[in-house]
């Protein structure tokens, strides 16, 4: 064999082993590669699960502690409202005692769905009739001597169930403010139900009995409102009216996935 033909032999040997070690090679810095990204996708989702955990721990703790205090101090007070409905002899008395005793009784049923909600983190179940809950719920704070309008435009049926969750929660913690710091004071509550967008606003007047009547707030009911509604996609604004009154006014998306 002459030299130049071992040569070309040689080349022919070697050039195949070096494409076939790149291919290798490459082949193997690949699957590294993937090993590496699969290993730190996996390390972050344990940690995601392991803060989930923790969550849900906390959870659990709130719940127990909310049960445990809030819960004693609501059946006390409905205790003390029936007692005090069964020895008063005034009607004007006893029909007090018996709405602060369904008012205990009520709070102590929501009680009991929040507490589920912190154990589970899943939103508490409200029925998806808005509109009769909407008007249980006028009807209960009319019953307490406040003034309410309720003015609904659209069907309330088009709108999703977190739409419909988180709607009721604004008229209900505006109801609440208008008991806490209005007493007195006149309520209008309009909702509008449209084919992308849903809008409640609820309006008070300024309050009209006597100034100790009027309760102090924190002010985390509407902070805690506003991120519930922009959780949904939603805007929440609330303040004063040039009036002397208040108004809160929510926008929200008419449909969110669930």
């Amino acid at each position: 064999m002459t030299p130049a033909y071992a040569s070309m032999a040689s080349v022919g040997v070697i050039g195949p082993s070096v494409i076939v070690i790149a291919v290798l090679a490459g082949l193997y810095v690949g699957t590294r590669r993937r090993l590496a990204r699969a290993s730190a996708e996996l390390a972050e989702r344990e940690r995601e699960l392991q803060a989930e955990q923790a969550r849900a721990d906390e959870r659990t703790r709130l719940a127990a502690e909310m049960r445990d205090v809030v819960t004693h101090r609501l059946n006390l007070m409905v205790l003390h409202a029936g007692a005090l409905r069964m020895a008063a002899r005034d009607d004007g008395v006893r029909q007090a005692a018996e709405e602060l005793r369904t008012a205990g009784c009520q709070s102590l049923a929501e009680l009991r769905d929040l507490v589920g909600v912190l154990r589970s983190g899943r939103a508490a179940r409200i029925p998806d009739v808005l509109p009769d809950r909407l008007s249980r719920l006028v009807a209960d704070s009319a019953a307490t001597g406040l003034e309410i309008t309720l003015t609904e435009h659209g069907d309330a049926d088009t709108i999703s169930p977190a739409v419909r969750r988180t709607m009721y929660r604004v008229v209900q913690e505006s109801l609440t403010n208008v008991h806490k710091h209005a007493p007195g004071a006149l309520t209008e509550i309009t909702i509008h139900c449209g084919p992308s967008s849903v809008r409640a606003v609820i309006r008070n007047t300024r309050p009209t009995a006597a100034p100790g009547l009027v309760l102090t707030g924190s002010g985390n009911g509407l902070l805690g409102l506003r991120g519930r509604v922009e959780m949904v996609g939603g805007t929440l604004t609330a303040g004063p009216t040039d009036d002397g009154g208040f108004e809160v006014d929510a926008v929200l998306p008419a449909f969110v996935p669930t």
